[in-house]
């Protein structure tokens, strides 16, 4: 709440197109690996369309080229500079070599899941992104992935705090409820694949040995 104030508090005297591009221009910059939840800017957006100050369906269309570009950007470095950037010390700071480690190994595991599951993780947006660039994963494939997140994220939680503007703190917890509802829900719809890949693969070994068995 005290972060949601104080951007409030920098913005909300502006009037005119220059709100939207204000939150156009922080929300490129958190893919970017600003210190600064995404949420925070997407519950500042709704606030301002509240107050009267911008118009809600315009801001929601500004908010997801904001997290779009920000995002494929952050993508595409990764994708034609890789490695190279990973040494330069405001990359390492960002994006520190056992974090980009761990996340190649998650991609490994579970592939595209992963792109969809890290706009609901704070922290771990950047990284995976920009993984996924050095992976070489298809453009087309990630913009798919990310935008069906961002479709869910950003219009929920931007016409959530427009609607309810008078009870920012309910909306606040609500959306947070939600938020990790979804991350439970998609590390229940990964472990169920890995389980049922496993039991597949247990099955097929006790079928094959027991036909070894009736051919010996």
């Amino acid at each position: 709440m005290e972060l949601l104030n104080t951007l409030l508090d920098l913005i909300q005297h502006m009037s005119g197109p220059g709100l939207y591009f204000v939150i156009f221009g922080i929300l490129l910059l958190c893919g970017f690996g600003l210190p600064l939840p995404e949420d925070v800017v997407l519950f500042a957006a709704g606030m301002l369309s509240y107050k009267g100050l911008t118009d809600i369906h315009i801001m929601v269309a500004v908010a997801f080229a904001g997290v779009m570009i920000g995002d494929g950007t952050i993508f595409m470095l990764g994708h034609k500079f890789g490695s190279r950037l990973t040494r330069k010390p405001f990359f390492e700071r960002v994006l520190s070599p056992e974090k980009l480690a761990g996340i190649k190994d998650r991609f490994h595991e579970h592939g595209n899941k992963i792109v969809f599951a890290a706009r609901f993780m704070p922290g771990l947006r950047t990284p995976v992104f920009f993984t996924a660039g050095t992976l070489h994963l298809p453009f087309r494939v990630f913009l798919f992935y990310d935008g069906l997140a961002a479709l869910i994220s950003v219009p929920t939680i931007t016409y959530l705090v427009w609607h309810f503007g008078s009870q920012v703190e309910y909306v606040v917890n609500a959306v947070r409820s939600v938020e990790h509802g979804v991350v439970f829900l998609i590390a229940a719809i990964i472990l169920f694949v890995v389980l049922k890949v496993w039991w597949g693969r247990r099955s097929h070994a006790k079928a094959e040995a027991r036909r070894r068995l009736d051919e010996g």
